[in-house]
């Protein structure tokens, strides 16, 4: 396939970029001049917890003013001061504190920690904002909070923790696909994944897997380790997301990794944890008497001989009734006990000018599910450097091996080891008379599944930037950043002969090398001054330049010689294709915002971004933002009001895009090479250009409210937004008579609405006790608002269509049982006496209405306690494995039955919705029908975490600073109606489907031991 030419930056634009960039100095230089004649000398200094952890982003300010500073990553600062100034030191959940200047040219500032939230300083898109000045809707999570959680990837720790954040993992192996929404879903085709910049770095967040494991897709975040993470800000507002433009649509995530401190010696972290994972209950099957029964029922019920029943005794010259064979736990064989290790060590310090963090990390889990592993091995490297008093250069960098060993799990039986368990009866040998491996159904033999599967994949990944920064005058810093994602993803299977897949082939091997590369060039230049003492003005203006380059060897070999050789080298037939793929994207944007005696806010910004996806004239995107805040509580109306704290109202409005997801050249006209005819080669059309092809949009405004009560011991925060996607980027369907299947299109609108409301407290502190409490709960409605066609998801049971939201389940509508006959009665929707395909309605939706989390945390004398919640309600889960299990006969009768068949009408006058079994008719032969559709809401024990810090006296005997001890258990309690062993499921990573239960492995329940350990 011919390589389009890139996306080119015309000179006008890089001409005029630093036209603007130099002016903007000259005019600020004049000022700042003026500004730094009275200054008497400069204090450097260093925000920390109490317990030695930097503060960084925490906000150093004038007593009295607005004009200061916040602190860099690594908890430093420096202002020009005079000895009379006092400074007012605050951070995200500490307590506020003043500091008289003096003589002092270097200082160490320490902060006890805070239940109020009202005070922390914030991390935005390119810098930090005082909570108390945010104009945007930014959730902000402390990594400490959720690290004890034993997932593998940090943006499954944050389920529950972040009002209008919904998380939900697709299955219970560890790595796998995360369903993860910033107020609600907003495209079809493209993208509806979260921006992810780690230290700055974009980061590429979808998976390189080739190799199919049934629908699944392992979760390229996994490759980051959640121990380096200081915090995580979720952007979901368009004031707060705009300033990133085309990647922001569906809101950012920002992560900030862990750095060391200026004038502190090394601190060396010992984290240590083991423990164990176990299923919960899982799937009621029939016992063989009971399975024989039903298949005996339907054979009866469709007329045909008692004599001739599949179920008979030997004596009747049948193959004997199941109850005369041995029982096998196929289920028991497949789900074992895992183990799970982590171990972490870090060392962080500096000295006056250099600042370090030193980290390495092994994780190791094992599945629950056999032959699932997940092994992650990182080094995390940051470092500091002042040159000079205004001069200074750094790097962040990530290196992590993942390995995984996977196994086939979801839809379809050839290699699918749930299935195989699942859906085989008890009563039916593994063995055949003759010795073989018993095959059932057209399934594989699990005992060949869980000694020969051979699927595995090792993921390097290497994240990373360095910086220089000038600060060309007191407030005015120019910034350089280089920054690169790096993936490779090596995976390889094997099928040997014992297997269908191999049996078939005489052994199959396949193996895929995939990588995937993104530069990031950018500059900033940020200013920000204070004008006396009640004005602020600062100003942000930046130029990014971004490169993706993806790459795919795959090769397959069938005919081995024999199992013993794996290698596709042996194999007699070979095949092998390579593929590469680029685009490039180039960006400037601004921001300025102007805040009068803390009380007035005025935020607003513009993104211009060019993508080489699109064609010539539609590439240029343009997003802007504007938002404002009030602080009510300095209004003199409110000032005298005791029990009032803090009284905010924000408000904004803005626009941004999305072109992840679709195609790199989604607007091309390309030729394919490979149709080959005689030996020769041949080139043919393989996709339709669309020169009008642009940019999918989002609008978005938002009103939010801040209060705080009781001196900020309460903090609740309310935000009510509407979103609006338009120009959806949509594979519209051709007819067969173009030659093409489909093409790009901007064809379709989605709009969200909802409500988050967040509460922090804190409840008791007195005597050593402290009790704080945190809730969230948020709800969304999402609805398609144009779209010409209906567009079926990946699975026919949801169909996406006009009027309806996503995710909505298309089915045929069972009204009752006739308790008389025993015959399913469908609700005819066209009235035309038939139940036909035009009968299908919607049926609800996977998305929940209400969702959110429920944290408390109690501490006294050295123990501590956290018990943490998650809920959602209002979704629908389609149970596809009920539509085999419960299938009355119409299935081989060789296939697993589930228990609630049991309740199916049997007499008349019986009450029930499950009909009479028969293979006749349309009681099992319909689908998918609103009797698998179930209710899929649940309030699930996320994590309990109970720990002990030992005494310091005890410690500095041996020379430790600090110790702690504790347990921790995650998913140990789960309250839900779903007849699964887990509603929150989903058989496919696909994005058009969503809560589909069919061979989905479900969360573990997991406990472990871990030890703390600073020296």
């Amino acid at each position: 396939m011919q390589k389009p030419a890139s996306v080119r930056y015309p000179a006008r634009y890089r001409t005029a970029s630093w036209a603007i960039l130099s002016g903007l100095v000259w005019l600020i230089s004049i000022q700042g001049i003026r500004a730094q004649s009275s200054v008497e000398h400069l204090l450097k200094g260093v925000v920390r917890a109490k317990d030695g952890d930097v503060l960084p982003g925490s906000s150093v300010v004038f007593k009295g003013q607005t004009r200061g500073t916040s602190t860099d990553g690594n908890g430093a600062f420096s202002l020009d001061v005079k000895a009379a100034d006092v400074l007012v030191v605050s951070a995200i959940g500490y307590q506020s504190t003043e500091v008289t200047v003096g003589n002092q040219s270097s200082i160490i500032v320490t902060l006890n920690e805070s239940a109020s939230q009202l005070n922390e300083v914030v991390i935005v898109g390119y810098g930090t904002q005082d909570r108390k000045d945010l104009v945007g809707a930014v959730s902000q999570v402390n990594a400490d909070e959720i690290k004890n959680r034993p997932v593998a990837s940090f943006d499954q720790q944050l389920q529950g923790r972040a009002a209008g954040v919904q998380v939900a993992a697709n299955t219970g192996v560890p790595g796998d696909g995360i369903f993860f929404r910033i107020r609600g879903t907003t495209s079809i085709n493209a993208s509806n994944d979260p921006l992810y910049v780690v230290d700055g770095v974009f980061v590429n967040n979808q998976s390189l897997q080739k190799i199919t494991t049934q629908g699944q897709a392992n979760n390229p975040l996994a490759d980051i380790n959640p121990a380096d993470i200081e915090s995580i800000s979720i952007l979901k507002d368009a004031e707060a997301t705009a300033i990133y433009g085309a990647r922001a649509a569906n809101g950012v995530v920002l992560i900030t990794t862990k750095r060391g401190a200026y004038n502190s010696k090394p601190k060396v972290s010992l984290n240590l944890s083991g423990g164990q994972a176990w299923a919960p209950k899982l799937w009621d099957l029939v016992t063989g008497p009971e399975h024989a029964t039903i298949i005996n029922e339907a054979w009866i019920n469709d007329g045909k001989s008692a004599a001739t029943r599949p179920f008979r005794p030997k004596s009747e010259g049948g193959r004997g009734l199941p109850e005369e064979q041995p029982i096998y736990d196929r289920l028991g064989d497949i789900f074992r006990t895992g183990a799970l290790q982590n171990y972490d060590l870090s060392v962080a310090g500096g000295n006056a000018n250099t600042r370090y963090y030193i980290g390495g990390g092994y994780t190791s889990q094992q599945a629950t599910l056999r032959t699932n592993d997940f092994n992650r091995a990182s080094f995390k490297l940051n470092l500091d450097q002042d040159i000079t008093d205004r001069i200074k250069i750094g790097t962040s960098n990530i290196l992590s091996q993942s390995k995984r060993t996977n196994a086939r799990v979801g839809d379809g039986p050839q290699g699918g080891i749930l299935q195989a368990a699942l859906h085989t009866p008890t009563y039916l040998p593994k063995f055949n008379d003759d010795g073989t491996y018993a095959k059932w159904a057209g399934f594989d033999n699990l005992d060949v599944l869980i000694n020969n599967t051979d699927m595995h994949s090792i993921s390097t990944r290497y994240i990373g930037n360095i910086y220089g920064e000038y600060e060309i005058i007191k407030g005015l810093k120019l910034r350089s950043s280089w920054s690169l994602d790096y993936n490779n993803y090596d995976e390889y299977e094997y099928w040997n002969t014992l297997t269908n897949r191999g049996s078939a082939s005489k052994g199959l091997a396949t193996s895929s090398i995939s990588t995937n590369t993104i530069w990031i060039n950018e500059q900033t230049l940020n200013y920000r001054r204070a004008f006396g003492s009640q004005h602020t003005f600062s100003a942000l203006l930046g130029n990014t330049l971004q490169g993706n380059v993806s790459t795919q060897t795959f090769a397959q070999g069938t005919n081995f010689p024999s199992d013993a050789f794996r290698q596709i080298a042996s194999a007699s037939v070979t095949t092998a294709s390579s593929n590469r793929y680029a685009y490039n994207l180039t960006s400037f944007f601004g921001r300025v915002d102007y805040s009068f005696a803390r009380k007035y806010f005025l935020e607003a910004s513009l993104r211009a971004d060019a993508s080489s996806k699109f064609a010539e004239g539609k590439r240029w995107g343009y997003f802007p933002s504007v938002g404002v805040a009030w602080q009510l509580k300095q209004e003199n109306f409110l000032k005298d009001v005791g029990f009032l704290s803090d009284l905010k109202l924000r408000a904004s409005v803005g626009y941004t895009g999305n072109q992840n997801g679709i195609d790199n050249y989604a607007a091309r006209g390309l030729w394919g090479g490979g149709f080959n005819y005689q030996d020769s080669p041949g080139t043919f059309p393989v996709q339709l250009a669309n020169p009008n092809l642009k940019w999918e949009t989002t609008r978005q405004a938002n009103i939010g409210l801040n209060i705080g009560l009781l001196n900020n011991r309460i903090g609740l925060e309310l935000n009510a937004y509407h979103k609006y996607t338009y120009d959806l980027l949509l594979q519209v369907p051709l007819a067969q008579s173009s030659g093409f299947a489909s093409i790009y299109q901007n064809n379709g609108a989605v709009s969200n609405r909802g409500l988050e409301f967040a509460v922090n407290s804190l409840n008791i502190n007195r005597g050593g006790l402290q009790w704080n409490t945190s809730f969230n709960i948020a709800t969304n409605i999402n609805r398609i608002e144009q779209l010409s066609i209906p567009v079926d998801a990946s699975y026919s049971a949801e169909r996406m269509q006009q009027g309806q939201p996503f995710h909505a389940f298309y089915v045929y509508k069972q009204l009752y049982v006739d308790p008389q006959t025993g015959n399913a009665v469908y609700e005819d929707v066209n009235k035309d006496g038939q139940i036909t395909a035009n009968d299908r309605q919607f049926y609800g939706s996977a998305l929940p209405t209400l969702f959110g989390g429920l944290n408390n945390t109690l501490s006294y004398k050295g123990f501590d306690l956290s018990v943490f919640f998650n809920f959602q309600t209002g979704n629908k889960v389609y149970n596809s494995n009920r539509f085999f299990q419960e299938s009355g006969g119409t299935r081989d009768e060789r296939r697993a039955i589930n228990k609630n068949q049991l309740n199916r009408w049997q007499k008349p006058g019986d009450i029930t919705d499950v009909p009479r079994v028969t293979t006749i008719g349309t009681n099992y032969n319909l689908s998918p029908i609103s009797r698998f559709v179930e209710d899929g809401s649940f309030l699930r024990l996320n994590s309990l975490v109970i720990g002990y810090t030992i005494p310091k006296a005890i410690l500095n005997r041996i020379g430790i600073a600090s110790a702690r001890v504790y347990y921790s258990g995650s998913n140990l309690w789960l309250l839900s109606r779903y007849q699964g062993p887990d509603p929150e499921v989903n058989v496919t990573a696909n994005p058009t489907t969503q809560g589909y239960d069919l061979g989905t492995p479900p969360q573990p329940r997991t406990a472990q031991f871990g030890l703390n350990i600073t020296l």
